[in-house]
């Protein structure tokens, strides 16, 4: 029996990313209040710099600053979007943001559900308008 689907696209929907501009990543970000974590989250969304943010629960983060430790509550978010967008991504969210140096992790996906990261690819490169109205797969 021969097999049709994409060597890449498992049974179940699941797909490798090769590394290429339009491969989803994940990016890691604190913000100092829920409230920002929000305006920042939706600006980068209504700008198609992320085709979806998560806004976490609030939680205390400890760190050494300038040689002194701090202490306070921030709000995790995580961002998804394209590696191609990654640099638009970061120059906005340091405008917005009020940290000398916001978090910014990229994490590399190997692998997710086709369906989710061909949505994640066409609205983190649609333009400003397009992604509304648009059903999540």
């Amino acid at each position: 029996m021969t097999d049709d689907r994409d060597e890449a696209t498992g049974a179940a929907g699941l797909r490798t990313q090769q590394g290429g501009a339009a491969d989803a990543v994940v990016v890691l970000s604190t913000a100092p209040d829920t409230l920002l974590a929000k305006r920042i989250a939706h600006i980068l969304v209504e700008e198609s710099l992320a085709a979806c943010v998560h806004v976490g629960a609030p939680g205390v983060s400890m760190y050494l600053w300038q040689g002194k430790l701090e202490g306070g509550d921030e709000v995790p978010m995580t961002l998804k979007t394209t590696a191609a967008r990654l640099p638009a991504l970061y120059a906005r969210l340091c405008q917005l943001h009020p940290y000398e140096v916001p978090e910014f992790l990229v994490l590399a996906v190997h692998a997710g559900n086709a369906g989710y990261l061909d949505w994640v690819a066409q609205m983190a490169s649609a333009p400003a308008d397009a992604g509304r109205g648009v059903d999540l797969p």
